[in-house]
């Protein structure tokens, strides 16, 4: 946030008034593991953290999709992805891609947590932001308040707001290192999917997406997932097996099913889950977001004016975000949503006869986007 008065963003600095730099505790790193695409990881190169996330996270170079029997439904050629984008795709634990990430502030930039239930809106030059010790007033808000963000309901009244995917996930990263033979993979039941990725140090993170009505939770979740995924392929239950019950994550999957007619109101800007909340399906949904972070930095540091930047902002990331998240949809609709044994076969037939090149473009439509240069502003200007 800045203070009133339009000038290029420098880093972070004090709201209007004198409020100075205030700083509360840190949130929760919550969450488990992330695979980032080359397209994320561009986004963090022009951010300037993709080096030291490149470091700590772990190629995926091997693995693929599977029926429960184990038998090859489909081959991921990391290497391939390589050379045809210059990175694999990459795994990395959440809570340290938010480490690196925070660590690339600078030093005088706010590190606020606390809740924003509204904005004022009162003069057109400026927008308030309610804060625990008084209101702070900033010539923008970038609202990344998730997929439930209470800003964007604000902002846009008329909207149905975030509607449940049908699928509910649970995920955990395991207790002790494990000897995988593959980085990554998934496997496709019927109505079900589990899949995990390998981490740089040696654990892994798992996931299990279900067809469920919302709202469920059990008492015993590794116990249910022991049930419902026995007799599928190792390493399903080594990977169960290493995991404490106390660091299973369980969440319902919700989307924004119904695009937003912008991802800007006034002097207030969404990004991420906030404008375009999708299912995980392609692993595009951080991505996207870095993708929003790097559009909207590089927007502000050379547009005249912040409407031009904010209109910049828009134009280029609406189309493509709001694309991602259909292609998603369709994505998990035809893959681990399908719970008929008809349906569950003539998908596992398709994957099987899909060329290595067909699904190499596949990946190639999302995960080939170059990022804009943003310009080095000279802070003390």
């Amino acid at each position: 946030m800045a203070s009133a008065g339009w000038r290029r963003p420098s880093g972070c600095a004090g709201s209007a008034g004198g409020y100075g730099s205030w700083s509360g505790p840190r949130p929760a790193d919550a969450g488990a593991g992330i695979s980032l695409h080359a397209n994320g990881l561009r986004a963090l190169d022009a951010l300037g953290a993709g080096a030291a996330v490149r470091a700590a996270a772990h190629p995926q170079y091997t693995g693929g999709t599977r029926t429960p029997s184990g038998r090859r439904l489909a081959h991921m050629d990391g290497r391939a992805l390589e050379r045809a984008l210059g990175t694999p795709i990459v795994g990395i634990r959440r809570s340290v891609l938010h480490r690196l990430l925070r660590e690339r502030l600078p030093d005088d930039c706010p590190y606020i947590a606390a809740t924003v239930p509204s904005l004022y809106r009162s003069d057109p030059a400026e927008v308030g932001v309610p804060l625990p010790d008084g209101v702070m007033a900033a010539d923008l808000v970038v609202a990344a308040d998730g997929v439930y963000s209470r800003l964007r309901a604000q902002l846009f009244p008329d909207h149905p707001g975030p509607s449940y995917s049908g699928s509910t996930v649970l995920r955990a990263i395991t207790r002790s290192p494990l000897d995988l033979s593959t980085d990554f993979e998934l496997t496709w039941g019927a109505g079900a999917e589990f899949g995990h990725i390998g981490l740089a140090d040696g654990y892994a993170e798992w996931h299990a997406v279900l067809n469920s009505p919302p709202g469920v939770r059990h008492s015993d979740p590794l116990g249910m997932l022991r049930r419902r995924f026995e007799g599928w392929h190792e390493p399903v239950r080594t990977l169960l097996a290493a995991t404490r019950p106390e660091d299973v994550l369980h969440h319902d999957v919700h989307e924004l099913a119904t695009p937003l007619p912008s991802f800007v109101s006034g002097r207030v800007v969404l990004l991420g889950d906030a404008a375009h909340a999708m299912t995980p399906n392609l692993g595009q949904g951080a991505c996207q977001a870095l993708e929003d972070a790097a559009a909207l930095a590089a927007a502000l540091a050379e547009a005249p004016s912040l409407a031009r930047a904010l209109a910049r902002y828009d134009a280029e990331r609406r189309p493509r975000a709001q694309a991602v998240a259909r292609a998603a949809r369709r994505a998990g609709r035809m893959g681990q949503q399908l719970d008929g044994p008809l349906a569950v076969g003539l998908r596992n037939t398709a994957l099987r006869l899909v060329p290595a090149r067909a699904a190499m473009r596949t990946i190639l439509r999302h995960a080939d986007w170059t990022p804009p240069v943003i310009p080095v502003v000279d802070r003390a200007s």
